[in-house]
């Protein structure tokens, strides 16, 4: 990153990664108020992690001042090694069966109104991970009744019934990333399948029609504006309602490079083509990430 005032340009790693000039409008305001450094605080103190950290997330400063995260579950060691992730990659130790009650707890002495529960993968476990999903969620509802609570799933190895002990546990949205397209698979997520992907969107719905489905792709990686709107195709085939669009950003050398930084106008289009295909929702721009203004998408779905 480089700093200026204030302002943090964010880059495809310091020693000079081959790819295209960082574009001006891939920058954030570093904003470390209370807010930011007494969330810091307590997730230290809960022993919790957050996507936001692990990932890079560059929208870190601005969610974090205004009070809301992406709570990591299931450790912080994933059992994948995606070309885009900044998440450590090795084989997960334990696995931690009073984490759900943290989450709740540090839900509540938050104030949160609406939650996002993402996790690492965990090709380790049988059920992936799905039963602590499920009890996180159960958690929440008794600590903080009413609040909205949201998940971005593992593809889960294609396990169905554990993807049912989920959507048992009735998240308000289901999120799966699809994250790129076909095509690009092997390189962006060389242990996932694209039909995989679709499936597991579709069961959802399939299984309860009332919960929120949602998906995201990044671009940047080499795919074209057709490979998109096929992808956008799909999802709305597999009735997915809510879909996020970012620009891929390299976390360091060790992962794929950027081919190419995607205008803000760019995005405007690439929104007003998902919006005409029916998605209820759609957050398109050069710093969306999965759960970025996510509270606000539960009423946005649920007044059109």
């Amino acid at each position: 990153m480089q700093e200026d005032s204030g302002i943090v340009m964010l880059e495809p790693g310091r020693r000079g990664a081959p790819g295209p000039k960082v574009p001006p409008w891939i920058k954030v305001r570093l904003t470390q108020g209370k807010n930011y450094t007494d969330l810091k605080d307590l997730m230290r103190s809960q022993t919790l992690h957050t996507v936001c950290e692990e990932a890079l997330c560059p929208n870190i400063y601005e969610c974090w001042e205004a009070r809301t995260a992406t709570f990591l579950i299931l450790g912080d060691i994933c059992t994948r090694n995606c070309g885009f992730c900044a998440i450590t990659t090795g084989r997960p130790t334990h696995l931690d069966r009073e984490e759900p009650a943290r989450v709740a707890a540090t839900t509540k002495h938050m104030g949160l109104r609406h939650v996002v529960l993402t996790s690492v993968t965990r090709d380790d476990l049988t059920d992936g991970g799905a039963e602590i999903f499920a009890e996180t969620i159960r958690a929440i509802r008794r600590e903080v009744p009413g609040c909205g609570v949201e998940v971005l799933t593992p593809d889960l190895m294609g396990n169905w019934e554990a993807l049912s002990t989920i959507v048992e546990a009735h998240p308000d949205i289901f999120n799966h990333n699809t994250e790129s397209v076909p095509r690009l698979y092997p390189r962006v997520r060389p242990k996932a399948r694209y039909e995989r992907t679709m499936e597991l969107l579709q069961r959802i719905k399939r299984q309860d029609p009332s919960i929120i489905t949602k998906s995201g792709i990044m671009v940047g990686f080499g795919e074209t504006r057709e490979e998109i709107r096929q992808v956008f195709a799909d999802l709305r085939s597999h009735q997915v309602d809510v879909l996020t669009v970012g620009q891929y950003l390299r976390p360091d050398l060790d992962h794929l490079p950027v081919v190419r930084y995607y205008p803000p106008e760019e995005f405007l289009a690439i929104k007003e083509e998902a919006q005409a295909l029916g998605f209820l929702h759609v957050e398109s721009g050069p710093l969306v990430r999965s759960s970025y203004h996510a509270a606000s998408q539960i009423p946005a779905v649920s007044s059109s």
